[in-house]
Formats: structure tokens, C-alpha cells, sequence
């Protein structure tokens, strides 16, 4: 790298010279090579609560009953539900496993009145921090259940059915809406209603009230609104996954992430655990300190990158957990045993299958009996995250990538080398990639925004003959992890390198997308969000929804002269071979504007008034969205009089210039 090289130029030519401003930048429209198209994406993965209690828009914690103390010490199967007999009634709750609704699912509470009463015994849930419920608006409440016995246990009780009602309250116990089942003895049967509260209320609770005497098993407690994305069944926050479909995502990564190898061989996320009925998936701790319904399954994540016109790259567990498992810091890296490996490597081509295969194959049909028969169209598969390079990876590496190119050669595998941007791991994971041949291999770092400025040089050298990069996460960091637009600028600048380089290094995401304000396990990240309405993009968010939307197919060559080696200036230019604009990108990180004269050589003229779009401000702040100080790019016109036009950067700045051919 060259220390302290911080304009970006465009293509392979990057030069300048000490000159008085303005600058000049001479953009030579005959000289263009092609890029990728699917740079910009994202990355999901459920930290901070982003899945469970957060674009998963379940609003119901603990809905089977499976939470237990190897999540949380002081958590149990009936953590977050609350006994609350009313007026004369009397009874108690317990965990069963005698007979539940499935082996994947294999808790159940039991809800026992001993003493009848009008009022009844009630078993209440507060979700997330309280649930948040809109007046007017409908929500599914549904529960599987079956009645055990009528009257007393132990004094001839009979068979029969038995009245549960559903109510959603306030916290001190208004009534906002209701239902109510007869709940069947015999086998667990589902049962639903719709739900419409009568007022708003950001901190409601699910209250099972059950009035006569006799017991109730009950499991898989739901509440859902009924206006999801897109309105799936079993689908996401609306306004969430709204606000992540604006990025124009061209691909979206999942689940994981660290979350993908586990706490352990038996904590790796296994596809097929996730998908089919909800109440039959197998739940497990999440890595990062909580629980995973995997409401959110392969089929929904399938489903949601189909949504927002995505491509999916689902990641698998390289055949190995994480090396910080078992508390272990580094060392605690475990594989599978090599004899369970084929069945291991059957799972991931299955998975492809599952993906793309026809509704004639066993996996294709378990894709069209989920609802959808046409194939995902899956060109990527991750596989391994972040993982320690030792030989027991690399071994059961090479088994499935042998695998997956023998019998899908269609299918890019995306290597790792690390969390890194340097050190053992990816140095012995780029090895593994030379010696392998893999088209793609998975970069990561989390670094200072003065190293982006001090790295934009960075992809220059690649050997354009070796695997290509898929950049899966990275973000400037402050050193208090505040959003600040010095750290979207450091950024916006390195994204302009990305697009010099997008021959080479072919998608990019932000991470991590997603954090639960008030259930943080990390910062910084693109999107917060609360439990009720509130979704707030950081300055982050911003930039990568300009590049996001102004995105191109091919790299304009370009030369700089006028600006000094150490300003902060970074610029990039593509064009969009569908509308044929020729879109440029200005990064000012300096405390002063920066003039600027563009000269377009070759090609046509362009139509005489540009669209421009700024984000700017003062290089410490952040979208403070509780006093109403946020940042939003603002966009006008500009005359552009000939292929000559003027232009001058605001300070601490990202300027779009679209010009429309």
C-alpha cells in the first residue's frame, strides 16, 4: 500500500500534481472496462436481536417454551411469561415434554386451574420489551394446544374440552382486544383468530386467561401482524425490511456470520433444521447470547432476497465451529468427524438442490411444498466464516468445495480468509484459495476511518488472475463506535475504490445491518430500530443507499490533476448501461469545499441540467433522530452548459452527479 495516497482516480490510471484550484478531472468516455453489477448488498445476520425481535416480526418471546440458562444463566423455559391468577382463581404453570407437538420442539408449558373462577388463571407474555400493537390494524394470534383433563387431577377427571381465551391488554390490564377457543382433548390441534385493538399501544402483553377448572397444554404461542413485507405469512417487520429493500441490495447474504459455525459442533447452524412448519424446526442458543426460533428458516431468507429483487448467498459451516467456542479464546476450533463428513457434504449439495433444484427432486419438491415451485436461482454459496486457517478446517474445506465443483460447477464458493485485513489467518486462507483455485473468497475488517483513507489503493495491486473478493463485511470504526459522518465518508471513499476495482472485487456489505437499540450486543451498525415504529438509518445507511441507487456496469477512466497527495478527496465515475447515465461520485473529507472542473472527452454531449445529490454536514455528527437532527442527502439540478462544467465539493461532503446521455 502507499501511505498517505488518499484521491482516488478512476480505472487504472491515478495521478496528480501540485496545482491552484480548482482541480481538474478529465473523464475519458472511450476508455471504460466492464464491472460487476452486484457490488452493493447486505449482510443479516441476528445479532443485537435483528431476527428474534426484530425484522422476524414474531412478537411473542419465548413463544415454545424452549429458553433455557445455556442462552442466559437466569433464563428457563418459562422465562418472559408471567402467572397472574385473577380475582378468586388459583393456579400454577409448569414445563412438560411428556408429549409435545414435535421432537424438534420438545418443551410445552401446562396451564392448571385449580380454582375456577370468572376471572381466571392468566399466563401473560410482554414480547420484546413490550408489544407493540396499532389500533385498527389486525394481528394473528395462534397457539397449538390440547385439554388434558376437566376438573379436578386427581378426583375423576373427565375428558372434554376446555375455554381458553386470548386477550391482548395494556400493562395495567385494559382490555385492547380478545378472542376465544375451545381447545380439543386428544392430539395438539392449531388454533387462530384475528385480533384488531381498539387503541395504540407501544407496551401491550399476549394474556392467555383460562376460566374453568381442569388443564390446558399449550405451545407454539403466537402474535403476528398481519401487514408483513410483502404480506408472507410467517413474514418480516414491514418497515424494517422496507427500509433495507431502499439500499437496492443486489445480493443478500445469511444467516451468519459467526452465527453460522456455532458455539460448538452441535451449535452450527444446519440448513435443514430451519425450514418446514415453525412449531417443527429445531430452536437452538444463538452464539451471540440469546435464542433462535429460526422463524427466519432458509425458505424465508430465500423468499426475502427474491422480495427485494436480491440475489440470495446463503453461507454453511466449513465442517467446523468457531475457535472461540467453549470460551476458549482461539483454541476451542472442533470438526466434524471425518466419517460424518460425506453426510455433511450431502447436506450442502442438498441445499443447492433445495434452492434450484426441480419439483421433481426430493429437495425441489420440499421448496414447492413450501410455497414456492420456481427455483431461487442460487449462484453463490459462502462457505466457512471467519474461521481459524488450521488443518482440520482446510481438510473438511476441501471436501466440500471438491464436492460442490464437481457436481455444480454453476455455483460460485466463496472462500474465507479470516477477520482480518492481514495477519496468519488471511494470509494461510489466501493460500488455501491460490492453491484451490476458488472463484471468490470472503474478506473482512472493522478498522479506523483514517485506514480506509490510507488503503484506497488496496485492490490496485490484486492479481486479477487469482480468485475474486466478496468484501462481507466492513466499517469504520470510531473509537467510541459513534455513526459519524467522518467514519460514512472514510467509507464512501473506499466504496469508490471498490467501483474502480469492482472487476476484481465483485460484491460489498456493510455490517452488521441491523441493531435493537435497546438490546445492543454491538456497534456500530447500518439500521437501529426499536420494538414499536421506529427505524433509524445511521449516516452509514445514507451512503451506502446513494452508491446503492446510483450504481453502474462499467468503470470511466479518468485522470486527477490539481489536488495535493494527503487531501482527503476520493472520486469515482461508472456508467448504467441500462439508461446510459454516466453517474460520478465525489468524497470531500476536508473542513473546506474543494473546486472542481470536470471535462468529458469523447462521447456525447450530455443533456444540459444534471441531477445532484448531496449528503454533508460537520464531520462529528451523527442522525440524531430523538432531537430531530438528521442528515439527509438533498438533491437539485445543475446546468451543465458543454462537456466542460464546474462543480465545487462542499466540505466534509458526498456529492452524486448524474448525467443523463
Amino acid at each position: 500500500m502507499i501511505a498517505g495516497r488518499w484521491l482516488i482516480a478512476l480505472v487504472s490510471c491515478l495521478c496528480w500534481t501540485a496545482h491552484a484550484a480548482p482541480a481538474r478531472v478529465q473523464i475519458d468516455l472511450a476508455r471504460e472496462k466492464a464491472i460487476s453489477p452486484d457490488l452493493m448488498g447486505v449482510f443479516f445476520e441476528d445479532l443485537n436481536h435483528a431476527g428474534d425481535g426484530g425484522l422476524y416480526a414474531e412478537l411473542v418471546q419465548n413463544r415454545s417454551f424452549e429458553f433455557s440458562a445455556t442462552e442466559q444463566s437466569d433464563w428457563n423455559n418459562l422465562t418472559f411469561w408471567t402467572l397472574a391468577p385473577r380475582g378468586a382463581a388459583k393456579g400454577n404453570v409448569v414445563v412438560e415434554q411428556a408429549w409435545p407437538v414435535h421432537e424438534n420442539n420438545p418443551h410445552y408449558a401446562v396451564l392448571e386451574t385449580l380454582v375456577a373462577a370468572p376471572e381466571g388463571v392468566a399466563l401473560a407474555n410482554s414480547g420484546f420489551q413490550g408489544v407493540f400493537v396499532q389500533a385498527g390494524e389486525q394481528y394473528e394470534v395462534s397457539l397449538f394446544g390440547r385439554s388434558l383433563y376437566v376438573g379436578e387431577r386427581w378426583k375423576n377427571p373427565a375428558q372434554g374440552a376446555l375455554p381458553l381465551s386470548v386477550r391482548l391488554e395494556s400493562a395495567d390490564g385494559t382490555l385492547l382486544a380478545q378472542s376465544r377457543f375451545e381447545i380439543s382433548p386428544g392430539e395438539w390441534q392449531r388454533y387462530s383468530a384475528k385480533l384488531q385493538p381498539e387503541r395504540t399501544d407501544r407496551a401491550a402483553r399476549v394474556v392467555l386467561v383460562a376460566p374453568e377448572q381442569g388443564a390446558l397444554a399449550l405451545d407454539e404461542v403466537s402474535l403476528f401482524p398481519v401487514k408483513t413485507f410483502r404480506g408472507r405469512s410467517n413474514g418480516m417487520r414491514a418497515d424494517l425490511a422496507q427500509a433495507i429493500a431502499d439500499l437496492k441490495p443486489r445480493f443478500i447474504r445469511f444467516p451468519g456470520g459467526c452465527l453460522v459455525h456455532g458455539n460448538g459442533i452441535g451449535n452450527m447452524y444446519r440448513w435443514k433444521d430451519t425450514i418446514g412448519p415453525v412449531e417443527q424446526r429445531r430452536q437452538q442458543a444463538n452464539l451471540w447470547g440469546y435464542h433462535q426460533t429460526v422463524g427466519v428458516g432458509f425458505y424465508e431468507y430465500f423468499q426475502f432476497a427474491e422480495d427485494v429483487g436480491a440475489k440470495p448467498v446463503p453461507v454453511v459451516p466449513a465442517g467446523v465451529c468457531c475457535q472461540n467456542s467453549d470460551r476458549q479464546g482461539g483454541t476451542g476450533q472442533r470438526g466434524l468427524p471425518l466419517e460424518s463428513m460425506d453426510d455433511y457434504v450431502q447436506e450442502v449439495l442438498d441445499l443447492i438442490e433445495y434452492a434450484n433444484g426441480p419439483v421433481t427432486s426430493k429437495w425441489g419438491a420440499r421448496r414447492a411444498a413450501a410455497g414456492h415451485p420456481e427455483p431461487f436461482n442460487l449462484e453463490y454459496l459462502g462457505v466457512g466464516n471467519e474461521d481459524r486457517i488450521t488443518f482440520l478446517f482446510k481438510k473438511r474445506f476441501e471436501m466440500i468445495y471438491a464436492a460442490v465443483k464437481a457436481k455444480h460447477p454453476e455455483i460460485t464458493v466463496i472462500g474465507t480468509v479470516g477477520p482480518f485485513a492481514e495477519g496468519d489467518d488471511f494470509e494461510q486462507g489466501w493460500q488455501i484459495a491460490d492453491q484451490l483455485r476458488l472463484p471468490m473468497v470472503d474478506e473482512h475488517y472493522y478498522v479506523s476511518p483514517d485506514w480506509f483513507w490510507q488503503n484506497l489503493s488496496r485492490y490496485d495491486r490484486y492479481d486479477r488472475a487469482k480468485s475474486h473478493v466478496y468484501l462481507g463485511e466492513y466499517a469504520a470504526h470510531e473509537k467510541d463506535r459513534r455513526s459519524t459522518l467522518r467514519a460514512a465518508l472514510a467509507e464512501a471513499a473506499h466504496l469508490t475504490s471498490l467501483e474502480r476495482n469492482a472487476d476484481i472485487v465483485r460484491m460489498a456489505s456493510y455490517a452488521p445491518l441491523l441493531g435493537r437499540e435497546d438490546l445492543l450486543d454491538w456497534t456500530p451498525n447500518l439500521i437501529y430500530f426499536n420494538g414499536s415504529d421506529g427505524v433509524f438509518p445511521t449516516l452509514s445507511y445514507e451512503v451506502q443507499k446513494l452508491f446503492g441507487t446510483n450504481g453502474g456496469d462499467r468503470y470511466v477512466h479518468s485522470t486527477v490533476t490539481g489536488l495535493a497527495a494527503d487531501q482527503r478527496v476520493a472520486l469515482s465515475t461508472v456508467r448504467d448501461s441500462a439508461s446510459g447515465d454516466l453517474i460520478l461520485k465525489i468524497v470531500n473529507a476536508e473542513e473546506q469545499p474543494v473546486a472542481l472542473t470536470f471535462d468529458l472527452q469523447g462521447g456525447k454531449q450530455p443533456r444540459s441540467t444534471a441531477q445532484v445529490t448531496v449528503l454533508k454536514g460537520t464531520a462529528d455528527e451523527t442522525n440524531d433522530y430523538r432531537n430531530g437532527k438528521v442528515l439527509k442527502p438533498v438533491t437539485t439540478a445543475l446546468r451543465v452548459a458543454d462537456k466542460s462544467f464546474p462543480y465545487t465539493a462542499p466540505s466534509n461532503s458526498l456529492t452524486i452527479i448524474r448525467l443523463a446521455r
